[in-house]
């Protein structure tokens, strides 16, 4: 471990680059290495000639906005600093336009999983859980609802139980079925770029189920930041008013516009194929003995996987064995509810294109025979 260093985080993405193969995650890029990436794009799409925005007007931003809008197939889109921000934000405006506070959501959804209870804190409103249930809310939850609520919050994947996607038809009974208690219907999107092969629909047929819809740049893209909420130009128009209210207005955005407009246009497109392949890779990992694959076919390129350590243990072994081998497996490890059985999540990027199914299972079981043997 004294590889690692005092910093730990730095300590780690040196491991990972000197890493001659990646099973989960990128490489990781220095600043320069970003810059000159973000310098080609720019040499090859932008006008020389072209002034950078002014608080979000004209430049890279309007040109994002209206290529998000285009791919979502809404009639406006908005740039926002973060996902956080921008879900709060149509929240508001549904809030507003409902005259209810109450949202209903999810116990794991974003919004009451990572940040620290802004929905309520900074926003007013009040989260109103529908489901206990494993995986995604149902028409059923929605239905049996004692009581009202103005909006409906849903995530798609949902990430803590495994970046699961519901079937289809089970996404249209829910929609059917706020629809029909008035709700409006927000789309936490932050992994919808992904999520269409396992769906089996568009991003566009998708988006039109919901009044509003947040999508991420650097979640699945791998932008360094940013996010759009995207719907109807009365809502975005509104939703301008609450971004500078939220403070994510800054003089200028076009090194974020930039990012995500080179991740829209390099790294979408190529995103299906990483999604096809996590069935290969989670096949591989599940030959293992003492391994546990969720989704078993994964929804995504995102998954869950299982081991019965501690994830201090594993956190160390993977370390130790990436220094000792040249290969990073995956990313950390945590136990989440019982000690000693933990869970890491596994994304099929680029780097993952190159194993197959075999050379999973033998690589990741030379890991956990290494963590049997450290325990």
């Amino acid at each position: 471990m004294a590889y690692i260093g005092n910093d730990e985080h730095a300590g780690r993405m040196r491991v990972i680059r000197a890493c001659g193969r990646i099973l989960s995650g990128v490489r990781p890029a220095t600043v320069a290495e970003r810059l000159a990436r973000l310098d080609a794009y720019a040499h090859e799409h932008v006008d020389p000639d072209e002034w950078p925005d002014t608080y979000g007007d004209g430049g890279a931003v309007a040109r994002l906005e209206a290529r998000t809008a285009e791919l979502l197939g809404t009639e406006a889109a908005l740039l926002f600093p973060t996902g956080t921000m921008a879900q709060q934000v149509a929240l508001r405006i549904h809030a507003g336009a409902t005259g209810s506070d109450v949202v209903g959501i999810h116990p794991r959804a974003h919004p009451l999983t990572y940040e620290r209870d802004a929905i309520s804190v900074l926003s007013g409103l009040r989260p109103l859980v529908l489901t206990q249930g494993p995986g995604q809310i149902t028409a059923d939850d929605v239905r049996s609802s004692a009581e009202r609520f103005g909006t409906l919050f849903y995530e798609l994947p949902l990430r803590d139980h495994g970046f699961v996607l519901p079937a289809w038809d089970d996404l249209i009974a829910v929609v059917q079925a706020a629809r029909d208690r008035h709700a409006a219907l927000h789309l936490d999107g932050a992994r919808l770029w992904e999520s269409t092969t396992g769906l089996g629909h568009g991003l566009t047929d998708i988006v039109d189920l919901f009044d509003s819809v947040y999508v991420s740049y650097y979640k699945g893209l791998g932008a360094s930041a940013g996010a759009a909420l995207a719907g109807t130009a009365e809502l975005i128009e509104e939703a301008h008013a609450w971004r500078h209210r939220y403070g994510g207005r800054p003089f200028q955005a076009w090194p974020m516009a930039l990012e995500a407009l080179a991740a829209l246009t390099e790294t979408l497109p190529r995103l299906a194929t990483c999604v096809g392949h996590a069935a290969t890779v989670a096949a591989g990992l599940a030959r293992v003995r003492q391994t546990k694959v969720f989704p078993a076919v994964p929804h995504t390129h995102q998954f869950q996987v299982w081991l019965p350590y501690p994830a201090e243990l594993l956190n160390r072994t993977s370390v130790e064995y990436a220094v000792e081998r040249g290969v990073w497996l995956t990313g950390r490890w945590t136990e989440p509810a019982l000690p000693g059985l933990s869970y890491t999540e596994i994304t099929v990027a680029e780097p993952a294109l190159e194993w197959t199914e075999d050379e999973v299972a033998d690589e990741f079981g030379a890991f956990v025979e290494r963590v049997r043997e450290s325990g």
